[in-house]
């Protein structure tokens, strides 16, 4: 029977497997600390004009049906297929720009972050 501490099969490997983990999160949270993102405008499958309205309409019509009847399949296919495509587009027009920030700051947040993940990778690993 292994004990909590034998994570992967290592002696050990709970405390490294927290050791990465918190390194990673604190790496992970620097370096996106530095990002900015701005919504662009919605065009969805490369339409020149605004697409938003066809997408919203097909997952009220999907809400409606859904209050009419919470057993319909077309209901339920239609709220979550313009939900998904809502979140997608939005998703998709983001503009993501890296803040200017130092050269140290950066090697700090991706040191952390890459040797997190090496530990708990190696905490992971079986001792055999």
């Amino acid at each position: 029977m292994h004990d909590l501490r034998d994570v992967g099969g290592t002696k050990g490997g709970l405390g490294t497997f927290v050791a990465g983990l918190a390194m990673t999160l604190v790496g992970c949270y620097l370096f996106l600390d530095r990002v900015t993102v701005h919504g662009g405008y919605w065009r969805f499958f490369g339409s020149q004009g605004s697409s938003f309205g066809s997408t919203l309409l097909l997952m009220l019509i999907g809400v409606a049906m859904l209050f009419y009847d919470g057993r319909s399949k077309l209901g339920w296919l239609l709220a979550g297929g313009g939900l998904l495509l809502i979140v997608s587009g939005l998703i998709a027009n983001l503009e993501v720009h890296f803040r200017a920030t130092s050269l140290v700051s950066t090697l700090i947040s991706l040191g952390l972050l890459f040797g997190g993940i090496g530990l708990v990778m190696r905490s992971l690993r079986s001792a055999g």
